[in-house]
């Protein structure tokens, strides 16, 4: 994405939004494709990032943007099943204005272009929606807009020697041929098939 370039993240965020809805107390606990994390700590980590994002776009740095993801693994607090649509909304609402595209900007603690924290956030949301609905059985379409500006973002750091800890992985090869979806679960080094 370039810096002229803007994306509503709001489709995506309120897909996450019904999905996170969509899980019982009882998977709460279960297996996710993130290893370290069950289900109940992937929607801390989303409620986490939900918050750095906004702020991030927002332009106010501070302890939610400078924050390593990796640091703690998250946790769900009381109420997280009101407060999560609502901090996703805000998050959604931040990056519809134009200048949370433009300048620098900063998200987990790394300075980033307005534009790549943009498509940073995409890509979470995306990436980890379809976490959400593996871990939980859920049906999943992300947003056509945020499924391509995932993948776009993802495919420029293929190559990134850094890759390989944390929640994205060594990238899983996928067919050519294969749904971009699963192209960009490959991207993120999951494997597109992956159940629980």
């Amino acid at each position: 994405m370039t810096a002229n370039t803007t994306l509503d993240l709001g489709p995506q965020a309120w897909i996450v939004a019904r999905l996170a809805e969509g899980v019982s107390d009882e998977q709460l606990g279960g297996v996710t494709p993130c290893p370290a994390y069950p289900v109940r700590n992937l929607l801390g980590h989303v409620a986490g990032l939900a918050l750095a994002f906004r702020d991030a776009g927002r332009k106010e740095l501070g302890p939610t943007t400078d924050t390593n993801p990796g640091a703690a693994v998250p946790d769900i607090e009381p109420g997280w099943r009101t407060t999560l649509p609502k901090v996703l909304d805000e998050m959604a609402e931040a990056w519809r204005d134009p200048s949370a595209w433009t300048g620098e900007t900063r998200a987990g603690g790394v300075p980033l272009p307005g534009a790549v924290a943009g498509a940073v956030a995409a890509d979470e949301l995306v990436v980890h929606g379809w976490d959400i609905a593996r871990a939980t059985g859920q049906e999943y379409e992300p947003d056509p807009h945020a499924l391509e500006a995932a993948y776009g973002f993802l495919l420029a750091a293929a190559d990134d020697p850094s890759r390989g800890g944390g929640i994205f992985g060594p990238v899983i090869p996928v067919p050519d041929d294969a749904p971009l979806l699963d192209r960009l679960i490959g991207l993120s080094g999951r494997v597109p098939d992956w159940r629980p």
